[in-house]
């Protein structure tokens, strides 16, 4: 029989897993990843509000913070669409490998956003990792937009994180969630609707491509989401942090595995993004062994 540690442990990786295998949905869909965002947030949508009526939580919540959700469904939604847009264009590998700098745009941008000076070490990392995505540039040049485009959506992915941050400590994340998404929903269908894409067309999906949304959002949006929270309250931030390092590890595993030749890569991309990803990884490491070195009560 395996201990409750050991089961939130595993339960964790399934979650990371599944977060890995999204971009491998992505390629799989054939719709372009406006449309893709849409139905994927627009069910997704659904699921959460079903799993909150059901636990029967409040969905009531202050205009400021509704506001502010608002905000993040909209930062999410453009996070997706350029994560999306950026495998059409490119591939899995180099989606994943480039939006492994979500976590340096984030110490960027946290110091800013929570008003603390900047470490050293967050520079001196933030210059390593650039150099991995140098040589990505350097020996991939046919997928320079889809690394643009990824590069984005890493920027908009660390805001979102940011700014989700502040909404955890204080509303249940299934809430959050269901505002982020619906919000989400919202403005791409405004979107869609000035442009004049709503047609009978756009609903015409194959039988693929909807049993891979319904997948998409329901265990890879819905159910990760949720799970991961309950999990990650559960176990240490360290071993959460390590974890979660490993998505674009799973993700460009299962790509190989799933899509074969379109993901095979030259040697120098395989160097650049282990660079990226051993330099998020070490980062994290050091980040949390100065945090348990901190006395108490010291400011953060």
């Amino acid at each position: 029989m395996l201990n409750d540690k050991l089961k939130n442990y595993l339960h964790l990786h399934f979650i990371v897993f599944i977060w890995g295998f999204t971009a491998v949905l992505g390629a799989l869909i054939t719709i372009d990843a406006i449309p893709l965002v849409w139905f994927r947030m627009l069910l997704a949508s659904f699921f959460v509000w079903l799993y909150v009526a059901l636990n029967k939580f409040t969905l009531k919540v202050p205009k400021k913070a509704i506001i502010t959700m608002l905000i993040a469904g909209l930062v999410i939604a453009l996070h997706w669409i350029t994560f999306f847009k950026a495998i059409k264009v490119s591939n899995v590998s180099v989606t994943l490998a480039t939006i492994s700098t979500g976590a340096f745009f984030t110490a960027v941008l946290e110091p800013i956003f929570y008003k603390r000076k900047m470490i050293w070490y967050e520079i001196v990392f933030g210059l390593v990792v650039i150099a991995g995505l140098f040589i990505i540039f350097n020996v991939e040049t046919q997928y320079m937009l889809g690394i643009g485009l990824a590069l984005i959506s890493a920027l908009l992915s660390a805001t979102f994180s940011l700014i989700n941050g502040k909404l955890a400590k204080q509303y249940r994340p299934s809430v959050i969630s269901f505002y982020e998404l619906g919000s989400g929903v919202g403005f791409i269908t405004l979107y869609l609707l000035f442009s004049g894409s709503f047609s009978a067309e756009f609903f015409k999906l194959s039988a693929s491509d909807w049993m891979y949304l319904l997948l998409l959002a329901s265990i890879c949006t819905a159910y990760a989401f949720i799970g991961s929270v309950k999990v990650m309250k559960l176990i240490s931030p360290y071993t959460v942090m390590l974890t979660i390092n490993m998505e674009p590890v799973y993700g460009i595993v299962l790509a190989f595995v799933i899509l074969g030749a379109s993901e095979k890569m030259s040697h120098g991309f395989y160097i650049g993004a282990v660079i990226i990803i051993m330099t998020v990884v070490v980062n994290g490491i050091l980040k949390n062994s100065l945090k348990r070195k901190r006395p108490i009560g010291q400011a953060k």
